[in-house]
């Protein structure tokens, strides 16, 4: 027979911290705080962020360690939790977690509004210099050639609802839009039901980016998702290492924008800050190979590249092109990204494009808690993308170091 649970009070109990019980991911998180320091990963953290915080001796409360706030944001891309408040409990709750971030079980670990106001004091650089620190980690292990490169983008819904949109010009939501529509069409305006299937189903149903815009979200825009159907949306961008599989450069760029738009300057920037990164001049030439879908074939962007040294395995859009279309200049840029793109090595690197990219859009978005982002403005959510993708990264260190990428792969073990 059963008895009925009661609460009995405990008495205080002492147990010595090392007869804790722990688990796989105790080992997994202790092999990546020797990791971390190695890279001296902590130090550099703090140098970074030192001058966005007061001096000592202002007064307030000390403020939480730049070290452990980055910490928090590696839990979230391991445990696949996608907004702050899960991180924070999480970190709270979890032994494992607990000892990584260097708290005793008696003290309270940071909570999730406190990881609000660091993202907002910390500008965007100080993402961009951790996310090159931990490049500059793969560089010296031979994780990160630089040489083959290909690019992709994916989708990221915003938190953001369609529902709530305004027009741009007269501030009216879309359903007041939908409602007046109906009434003058017959449709009994105060039904949802009908008023939902009249939407569905009017002629000439379009939802611009050019007339509605999010009242809370102005930077998320409308767009067609991976699995079908239509959300507001940021398009999230790899440049991979085709010879490692390491995320070179991230970016989080606004939903409606083409592949193709200003695709050589994005290039030669990203050149650029991995330049840096690694400590090179910024006009250094180090990316030999672009590789791509058709979606980035542009004939001014490709002459553009060819014309920086960058060989470009990308097939073209419109392979049936009528002949005279074309500049003299435009035509070869096509022919020789076609020509690089049907050969035996070009195929080759298509295929592994194929598989390290949507390999790290899979780690980072579906596995790593960024689908869906609970944030609100581009800037913000770049911020948690760059954690993230930098925690990529940081796997690929651990597997070359330890054999375990990731706490569930130490779980499974």
């Amino acid at each position: 027979m059963f008895r009925r649970k009661t609460v009995t009070p405990q008495s205080v109990l002492w147990i010595p911290a090392q007869d804790l019980p722990t688990s796989p991911a105790h080992t997994f998180y202790e092999r990546l705080n020797r990791a971390l320091a190695k890279i001296d990963f902590g130090t550099a953290v703090r140098a970074r962020c030192a001058p966005h915080y007061m001096e000592e001796g202002r007064g307030g409360r000390p403020g939480i360690d730049p070290e452990v706030y980055f910490k928090m944001q590696m839990i979230g891309f391991f445990e696949n939790l996608p907004s702050e408040r899960a991180i924070a409990a999480r970190c709270a709750d979890s032994l494992a977690v607990r000892q990584f971030l260097r708290y005793a079980l008696t003290e309270s670990t940071p909570d999730h509004s406190s990881l609000t106001l660091i993202r907002q004091r910390l500008p965007g650089a100080v993402y961009e210099a951790v996310f090159a620190q931990v490049l500059r980690a793969l560089k010296k292990h031979h994780l990160l050639k630089g040489r083959r490169l290909a690019i992709d983008a994916s989708v990221l819904e915003a938190n953001a609802s369609l529902r709530s949109l305004e027009h741009r010009l007269t501030g009216e939501a879309y359903a007041e839009y939908v409602k007046r529509l109906a009434a003058a069409a017959g449709v009994d305006a105060a039904d949802p039901v009908a008023v939902r299937r009249f939407d569905r189903r009017r002629p000439g149903r379009k939802t611009s980016n050019r007339d509605w815009q999010h009242p809370a979200d102005p930077d998320a825009k409308i767009g067609p998702l991976k699995r079908g159907g239509t959300r507001m949306i940021y398009k999230p961008e790899h440049l991979v290492d085709l010879d490692t599989g390491a995320i070179v450069d991230a970016d989080v760029r606004p939903g409606d924008e083409a592949d193709t738009a200003q695709l050589a300057d994005r290039v030669l920037k990203a050149e650029a800050r991995l330049n840096r990164a690694l400590g090179a001049a910024g006009d250094t030439a180090r990316w030999a190979v672009l590789v791509g879908d058709r979606g980035y074939h542009d004939p001014l962007e490709l002459a553009t590249l060819q014309a920086e040294g960058i060989r470009t395995a990308i097939p073209d859009r419109v392979p049936t092109r009528p002949p005279g279309r074309l500049t003299a200049v435009l035509q070869r840029a096509v022919d020789a990204a076609a020509r690089m793109a049907g050969s035996v090595l070009g195929r080759a690197w298509l295929r592994r494009r194929g598989e390290h990219v949507e390999r790290s859009f899979a780690h980072v978005l579906d596995h790593g808690g960024a689908r869906r982002t609970t944030l609100r403005g581009r800037a913000n959510v770049r911020k948690r993308y760059l954690a993230q993708t930098m925690t990529m990264n940081l796997s690929l260190l651990m597997r070359r170091l330890t054999g375990l990428g990731t706490p569930k792969q130490a779980l499974a073990t």
